[in-house]
This record gives structure tokens, sequence and C-alpha cells, in this order.
């Protein structure tokens, strides 16, 4: 039968034979904090803005939190976000935060989980090779229940408070900026209401308890010079602009590299040198200083 003929059927038995509604109260207690550099929570959220000429658009955003310190990154997109897009947003994150946790919380969104099945997690295939590479576990909340991860989604309302609100967008690429100016600022310059600290200064003492982010290590030539292979290798999508990010800066590549089929290419770091080349036949695509400013074209 329908759920709403049954409904019907269970209230008019509760009527007939007076038979009272049970109500459950949840209860709740305080949770001791995370060790130093064990765990941080993600989450999405969306908001509509107006931009320049006063059109709505819409955006998307992911945010990371270490549970400890409260130390947050967030990173924004135009459209909803793909398996491919989460895992380049965890790489810039990891960097950002200088290394990862050794566990991660989400809730169960189809882009990270395929199902699950009285406590055992199918992971989407590409997220659960990127799991394996970093090694790190997965804490997947459960379904429609926020509060199993508050820490995460205070940090979303607050990003939708104090740094969406009057804002006006222009670019992905400068709102972009713009959310690591304002983390900045306010986001980890703030002092938290529950530790009374400001996650900023709490956050130079767990980046040493985070665990080193692993890479590729992969061979790069260009007329036969060899580069040093002990420096990390990082995959980086080509965005539309012949352009690939790295560490909230955009870093260029020759016109028509972009391609519809996701791009990827390879970075090496190299002191304070950055090595774009093409994973498959090792050509060097672009070679830049790395620029220790955030928002900044180099060319």
């Amino acid at each position: 039968v329908a759920e709403s003929t049954m409904r019907t059927y269970v209230n008019d038995l509760r009527a007939t034979y007076n038979i009272p509604k049970t109500v459950e109260t949840r209860v709740y207690e305080a949770v001791s904090e995370s060790p130093m550099g064990f765990q941080a929570q993600v989450d999405f959220g969306e908001c509509w803005q107006i931009d320049a000429s006063g059109r709505r658009i819409k955006l998307y955003v992911v945010a990371f939190v270490l549970s400890r310190s409260r130390y947050k990154y967030m990173e924004w997109i135009d459209r909803p976000f793909r398996t491919n897009d989460l895992i380049e947003a965890h790489e810039r994150a990891f960097h950002y935060f200088n290394g990862k946790p050794e566990e991660m919380v989400y809730d169960q969104d189809n882009i990270i989980i395929v199902s699950e099945n009285h406590g055992e997690i199918n992971f989407t295939q590409q997220f659960e090779g990127y799991r394996q590479k970093e090694q790190f576990r997965v804490y997947a909340c459960r379904g429609y229940d926020p509060e199993t991860k508050g820490k995460i989604e205070n940090v979303i309302g607050f990003i939708k408070r104090n740094f969406v609100k009057h804002r006006v967008f222009t670019t992905l690429e400068d709102w972009n900026a713009q959310a690591l100016t304002w983390l900045d600022r306010r986001g980890n310059g703030k002092i938290h209401n529950i530790t009374k600290k400001r996650p900023v200064d709490v956050f130079q003492e767990e980046k040493h308890y985070l665990r080193p982010v692993s890479a590729l290590i992969m061979a790069a030539t260009n007329d036969k010079e060899k580069y040093d292979l002990t420096d990390s290798s990082i995959s980086r999508t080509v965005r539309k602009d012949n352009t690939v990010m790295y560490l909230s800066n955009r870093y260029s590549v020759p016109t028509g590299t972009y391609e519809a089929s996701d791009k990827m290419v390879q970075l090496i770091i190299n002191d304070a040198q950055l090595v774009i080349f093409e994973p498959d036949t090792g050509e060097i695509l672009g070679t830049h200083v790395i620029s220790m400013e955030k928002g900044q074209l180099i060319q």
C-alpha cells in the first residue's frame, strides 16, 4: 500500500484505541577534543550570489577543517563538485595545511560513497584509488544527520554568514583569492567561541603532527636535462584558460594544452622553481618561479 494510506490507518488506530505517540529525545554529551593532527572534517555548501552585472549565479564550496585547531580551508567552483574536483581540492587543502591527518570525516555523498551496508562503505572507484594512495581513514557520517560532524557544519554556516554575505562576484579566480585572504584575516584569525583561541595559533602546534603528503615521483626531461627525482611530483588538471593551479596561484602552460577531457599534467617542485610537464612524453610545458603571494597569474 502507499505510505500515506498506512499513515492514515495508523492514525485511526491511535485515535480509536487512545494509543499515545512515544517521543524519543536525543541525548547529547560533550565530546573530548581530537588528538593533534588526527582528524579533519569535510563538507559542501552552495549559495546564490550577485555578479557585477546584477545577474544571479550559483556557487559551490567545499570546506575542510582540522578538528583540533579548527584551522580551515575552502575552495569554490561554479558547478556541482565531481569526484575529480574533490580529489584536487584535497591536494590543495593538504598543501595548504602542509600535511594530512589520519582520518577524514565526510557525509555519505554520492561523489565519495556508492553505497553503505551495515557499516560497510563502498567508495567510488576514483576516490578509493586516491584514498589508498594517500592512506587516510574515512569516517562516513550517518545520512541526513549533520550533528555527527558539527565542526564542519558550523564552518559552512560561518562561511555563508561572514564571507559570502554582501560580496559581489566577479570571476572565480578572484572569488577564491578573496576566500583565502578572508581565511587568513578572519576565518583562521578570529578567536574561536569554544576553544577561546585563534585557529592559526593552535595550528602552529598541530601542523607538526600532520603526516607528509605523498606524491608520485616521476622523471622529466628537456633536452636530456634531468630534474632531481627526490622532489615531489603532483598531478594537476589544465584549466580552460591554459593554466594550472598551485598553492592558490595560476601558472601558465602553452596555448592549446587544454583539452575538454580533463587534460592532466605533472608538477615538479625544485627549490623555488615549478616545472610543469607532460606525463606521457616528459615534454616540459612550463618553468616558473614559485610565487609566495596568493591569487596571482604567473606567465
